[in-house]
């Protein structure tokens, strides 16, 4: 059904000074650096989806996991989500192979100079300040975003001009 809101998971695997981010291969968000996550499959909760998306892409098995918030995404297209978010501490590793993309150490200082999706720089903000949220994302047609809230608040992030 067109419209129809799709779950998904995602996990900003942080190491300190850097992330572990994925400059994706595929659409969404083809050839931007986003963390681990996926959709969630049937019968699965969100936290589980998290566990399997972040071993299926990166291999690792982590544990130091926190629960951060959630992010509505809305468009007149096919692009309609709602995703849990996660954070985790993991150590440096080795990056491996993954199908989905290739995997690079973001500093943290440098992350807003990297190209992530318009919604991130909102959700690591909220991140950056251990402050749970629930976000609106609002598209046009051409997947632009037009306008972000904050549900807690009540506060618009962002809303485009025109």
């Amino acid at each position: 059904m067109d419209g129809l809101k799709r779950a998904a998971v995602f996990c900003i695997l942080d190491c300190g000074d850097s992330f572990l981010l994925l400059k994706r291969d595929k659409n969404p968000n083809k050839g931007k650096f986003v963390p681990p996550g996926g959709k969630i499959e049937p019968y699965e909760t969100p936290y589980d989806a998290m566990l399997r998306e972040v071993k299926e892409e990166t291999g690792l098995e982590i544990n130091d996991i926190k629960f951060c918030g959630l992010l509505s995404e809305t468009s007149p297209t096919s692009y309609n989500w709602i995703s849990f978010i996660y954070i985790a501490t993991i150590p440096k590793v080795e990056i491996i192979a993954c199908d989905e993309g290739e995997f690079h150490w973001i500093q943290k200082s440098d992350l807003l100079k990297t190209d992530i999706p318009s919604t991130d720089k909102y959700i690591y903000q909220f991140v950056a300040n251990q402050q749970p949220f629930v976000l609106h994302a609002i598209y046009d047609k051409n997947l632009i975003m037009t306008e972000i809230s904050e549900e807690f608040s009540g506060e618009i992030l962002f809303k485009k001009e025109g």
